[in-house]
């Protein structure tokens, strides 16, 4: 059962994530073949005026095929017949449509738990925190920078930014503090900490709160992908962290499994959760500007947009064959490192 809810859960992001792909190219008529989740060899389909409706075989990924995408065509609804500003819609709809799920989990998530107010509950010891004077019960505002709306936000600033000197704001009864902070390196943790906890304090939301919050929780989110990718550049964290379907899947039912026994409700939750972290992390995975990509092929439109021209169809052609044959070993070799994580 775990497993099966993870499947479903992963393929609902990528359906709609094609799902944005899809209604776009209808909205500016361009012609759609296949409208299909899974890849590999079709179990299942149907075919409905001039598109066809499939559920592939193997549970991971999904596609929009549109005549002409990929190869030339005549038909007056192809891909490339279509003005420029038509085909970026359409390119970028599939990770709109991401961060627009996100969102409206987000605002269902807020709606029934609430946000975690970034409060302190506790100051340690011996580090900047308690030098500065900070005390229980202080909301934090803001870490230089960033604006902070609830506690998550904070753990994520100092986990991207480790060692680094940080401008505090603060409020207590009602008046504004800025200290400056220096991490100090604890040893038990292995990571620098400014010295403080926060309390778990959650805060039911109004409805206007809860769209407000919501839409914070989105962006978190996006901001947490954005910069676990820079930590992946910059050589933070290693590719042993990395984790593709084989791995997801797996959190998500040792998550669920996790779950079941304080009830339902809190197996929703944390399946919630878990769709919000994957959807805005496709949205974003997606933007990026590689072949193959919807951000790859964004780049090429804009270039075609500013030229007044196509770039050559077959030059385009084989970037994106090149970037997917990168992209289908890059996810091999996660898939290899998932499974040998598991067994």
């Amino acid at each position: 059962m775990k497993f099966v809810i993870a499947i479903i859960l992963f393929s609902i992001i990528i359906l709609f994530h094609e799902l944005g792909h899809f209604l776009l190219a209808k909205k500016n008529g361009i012609r759609v073949n296949e409208f299909c989740l899974g890849l590999g060899p079709t179990i299942i389909g149907f075919t409905r005026g001039e598109t066809k409706y499939s559920i592939k075989l193997l549970p991971f990924g999904g596609a929009c095929m549109m005549e002409g995408e990929d190869e030339e065509s005549d038909d007056n609804r192809s891909f490339y017949k279509k003005s420029v500003p038509a085909r970026i819609s359409v390119v970028a709809a599939g990770p709109l449509f991401n961060f627009l799920m996100a969102f409206v989990f987000s605002v269902i998530l807020i709606g029934c738990h609430g946000y975690m107010r970034p409060v302190i509950s506790d100051v340690i010891d011996g580090y900047a925190a308690q030098e500065a004077g900070m005390q229980a019960g202080d909301t934090i505002l803001k870490m230089n920078y960033k604006k902070i709306h609830f506690y998550n936000e904070i753990s994520a600033y100092t986990m991207f930014h480790q060692g680094e000197t940080v401008e505090v704001t603060y409020e207590r009864n009602g008046e504004v503090y800025e200290t400056t902070l220096v991490p100090k390196y604890d040893e038990e943790s292995g990571s620098y900490l400014v010295g403080f906890r926060g309390g778990g304090e959650y805060v039911k939301a109004g409805p206007l709160e809860t769209l407000k919050y919501g839409f914070y929780e989105m962006k978190y989110w996006v901001w947490y992908t954005v910069g676990s990718l820079k930590m992946l550049v910059t050589n933070q964290v290693s590719f042993n962290d990395l984790s593709g379907p084989v791995g997801i899947v797996k959190t998500v039912a040792d998550t669920y499994e996790q779950s079941i026994a304080d009830g339902i409700y809190y197996v929703f939750l944390n399946m919630l959760n878990i769709a919000i972290l994957l959807s805005a992390n496709l949205g974003v995975m997606n933007l990026l500007p590689l072949p193959a990509l919807d951000g790859g092929r964004l780049v090429f439109l804009i270039i075609e947009g500013i030229r007044g021209r196509r770039m050559n169809p077959n030059r385009e052609g084989m970037v994106h064959f090149v970037g997917l044959m990168c992209l289908l070993l890059l996810m091999a070799a996660v898939m290899f490192n998932d499974f040998r994580k598991i067994f």
